[in-house]
This record gives C-alpha cells, structure tokens and sequence, in this order.
C-alpha cells in the first residue's frame, strides 16, 4: 500500500490530514500500538515542517509485506541550512506567526529522530528530503 499527500506552504488549517489518515490506515490495519504512535508522532512533526518552513511538498506512506511503515517527505526549499544545529532541541527558525499558532518549539527533528527505526534527511536550497522507517 502506497498513499501519497501534498503539504501546501502556511496552510495550517490543513497541516496534520495526511498523519490523521495515516494514523486511521494503521490502526484499521491493526498494527502494533507502539509502531503506531511513534509513526504518528514523526509523521505529524515532518508534515508541520514541510507547511512552516518550505514551499510546499509531499508525504508518502508505505507499509510493505513484513509490516514495516516507510514514510517519505519531500519539499520545495529553502532547505535547512545547518542541519546538526536543527536537530538540536529548542534551535528553532519558525516565523512569528506559527510560534503564534503554537508551532516552532523546535523539537521536530529531534523528535523524528528519536521515534523512528531508522532516520536519514538531505538537505540543499531546492529542498529537504527524510526518509524513516518504523517497525
């Protein structure tokens, strides 16, 4: 099973649909709680991301014959400029208005990183790409 979504830059009325349905897949699925809500919590984080910091991108779901979940972000720059300085907890560079929307504690990488089986980002000025796995 393969979905795909698409993240629109500052929409964040919308940010967070393609992790709720992803959430919904899995546990109709029945997959194991813990895989579950550590799936939820990365997937939501990197959704947020693409919406707060780039100019729009996608999210894709995979979950492959052995029930591993791979998912997959990929936006459109600016890219991250120092990437060992933004998985460091609190290092954030949100705008005002998602810190007013509650965004922007800077613990998204971070967390992502701590969630997941497997993690790895690239990132240049035309984008940022991760790619985790868990199981």
């Amino acid at each position: 099973m393969i979905k795909v979504y698409q993240v629109e830059k500052d929409n964040y009325e919308d940010a967070g649909k393609a992790s709720s349905d992803i959430k919904r897949t899995l546990k109709t699925i029945g997959i194991d709680k813990r895989v579950l809500k550590a799936t939820s919590i990365a997937c939501y984080e990197a959704e947020i991301n693409i919406a707060i910091h780039s100019d729009g991108g996608t999210v894709t779901f995979e979950i492959d014959d052995e029930g591993i979940v791979h998912l997959s972000f990929d936006d459109i720059g600016p890219g991250i400029e120092d990437l060992a300085l933004a998985q460091t907890p609190g290092y954030s560079t949100a705008s005002p208005k998602a810190r007013s929307l509650g965004f922007g504690a800077g613990m998204g990488l971070y967390n992502m990183k701590s969630v997941a089986s497997s993690f790895e980002i690239t990132s240049s000025q035309e984008g940022t790409h991760i790619k985790m796995t868990f199981q």
